[in-house]
Order: C-alpha cells, then structure tokens, then sequence
C-alpha cells in the first residue's frame, strides 16, 4: 500500500492533510476495503522509508461519496487536541455542493436530527441533536443550484438531511432521495476548506481542495 494517487494538500510532523476522492472510505468498515487512512500510512511509510505501525490518526468524517479535504493526525498528542477543536465546533468547514431546484440567494437553517442506523431525519424537538448550516448561492443553471455552506455543527450526513428536507437533494444522493445522476460513486458534496488551529504552534492553518474533474459544467 504505497499511496502513489494520494493528493496530499500539506504534510508536516504533526499533520497530514488529503483531497479525498468520491467514493473512497475515511476509516474501515465491516467491508474491509481499502481506505483513505491505510493509503495515508503507506504514503508515510514509503515517504519515510519506515518499516513498521505508522501512527496515522482520522480527527474527523467525511462521508464515502463526498470528497474533499480530510485531516489527519501523525501523533497522538495532534490527534487528541484536533479532535477536541472539531467536537467543540471550533474549526471552520466550508462546503460546495450542486443540489436539485432553485434555492434562495442565502439561508440559515436550524434543525433537529436523528440518526437511525445508516441514515439521519429531521424530527421534531426535543428529540434529535441541533444541526446549523449558513449557505449562500454561487450560482444557478436550469433546475441545478451551486451553494457553498459553512457548517456549524457535524451531524451525520447533516447537509444532506437539511437539503434533501427542503426538497433540495443533492445531486447523486439518492438515500436523501435525488434521481438526478451525477459521477459514479459519488454525489455532489465537496468539502472545500478547513481551517484549524494548528496542534502544536498558536497559527491558524487553512486547507483548501479544488473540486473534482467530474463537477464538469457544475464548478463554482
């Protein structure tokens, strides 16, 4: 597991930063297909020319067919205070994604999600955990809306639950119900910046992924 095809965004002795590609896993799951994590391991073990365990450690999610930026940890200290930035809300992420129909210029969305096994729903309080998203429109074509969304909470599949239930799916998402096609493997959800405080010096670091080739006409 060399890692050759990785887009590494920024690499240092205490992070290692990818542009994900649609429909590649973060971490393993019951399938056992290779992930983005093994792939980051061998391209530091190859890069380092190190024979044994690689500490490598995922810091937050980013769903299967989504793609975009993914940080990771390479020591236990980086991981322990990253992943306390994300889970306080901390740290700023910036999406892109192309969703069905025309949406208003900007919104502001609250709501309570659910998640039930491989999927989320927005129910009514008090039940669920709050979800908010800003997002403002980049652009329109025909029945297609361009939007970029900062995300102020993590919920599963947050973005997608809140588009799909304001009859906005995602292009590609049909578990939040679209059947508009988009790329294979992949729906049209691209995380596009994160910025971080980085773990070991007081700087603020800002990792930006360009969308994939397969957005097409579709590119902000």
């Amino acid at each position: 597991m060399t890692g050759d095809n990785l887009n590494i965004l920024y690499e240092d002795n205490h992070l290692l930063v990818i542009n994900k590609q649609s429909g590649q896993l973060v971490q393993g799951d019951q399938t056992g297909r290779i992930t983005l994590l093994d792939e980051g391991k061998g391209w530091l073990r190859d890069r380092y020319q190190k024979p044994g365990n690689v500490f490598l450690g995922p810091v937050h999610r980013l769903d299967r067919p989504a793609s975009g930026v993914v940080v990771f940890a390479r020591t236990s200290k980086a991981a322990s205070r990253l992943s306390e930035e994300i889970r306080e809300s901390r740290a700023k992420k910036t999406y892109w994604a192309c969703v069905y129909g025309q949406v208003p210029e900007a919104g502001d969305w609250t709501d309570q999600l659910e998640r039930r096994e491989y999927s989320s729903h927005v129910v009514e309080p008090p039940a669920g955990k709050r979800a908010r998203l800003t997002y403002r429109r980049l652009k329109s074509a025909s029945d297609v809306s361009i939007v970029e969304i900062d995300l102020e909470t993590g919920r599963h599949h947050q973005i997608r639950v809140q588009f799909s239930h304001r009859e906005h799916p995602i292009l590609g998402d049909r578990r939040y119900g679209s059947n508009v096609p988009f790329a294979d493997d992949a729906i049209a959800l691209h995380a596009r910046q994160m910025e971080i405080k980085h773990p070991t010096r007081d700087e603020t670091m800002c990792f930006n992924a360009p969308a994939p080739n397969s957005w097409g006409p579709y590119h902000p």
